[in-house]
């Protein structure tokens, strides 16, 4: 049986929620529904074609169009944090946004 996995959202400073936005934002409607389905995978603990990146960044990968990316970390071992998304074209600025996002995420949430 699979585990429950909790996801959120990486939300910026100002307020924005960068991966929904990214979502939502694609022109591509079977794109949007197939990436829908990687998260909801991920809910269940199935996290299919991803790669360890750096400095706890992960690399959800889907085999679509331009070959589109989700960043993510995880935080615990049940919980992962949608950082942003991007495909393989864009995929070093992607990558360097995501950990500055990553970077924000973790200086707000230390508690002391």
């Amino acid at each position: 049986m699979e585990n429950a996995i909790e996801i959120r959202h990486y939300v910026s400073r100002g307020g924005k929620d960068v991966f929904d936005e990214w979502l939502t934002d694609l022109a591509d409607a079977r794109a949007q529904a197939k990436i829908a389905s990687r998260i909801n995978r991920l809910a269940v603990g199935n996290f299919g074609d991803c790669k360890s990146l750096r400095h706890g960044l992960y690399e959800l990968r889907i085999d679509l169009g331009p070959g589109y990316r989700v960043y993510y970390a995880m935080l615990g071992r049940a919980c992962v944090l949608l950082l942003c998304g991007g495909d393989k074209g864009r995929q070093s600025r992607d990558i360097e946004r995501a950990l500055e996002y990553l970077k924000d995420y973790r200086e707000r949430t230390i508690t002391t």
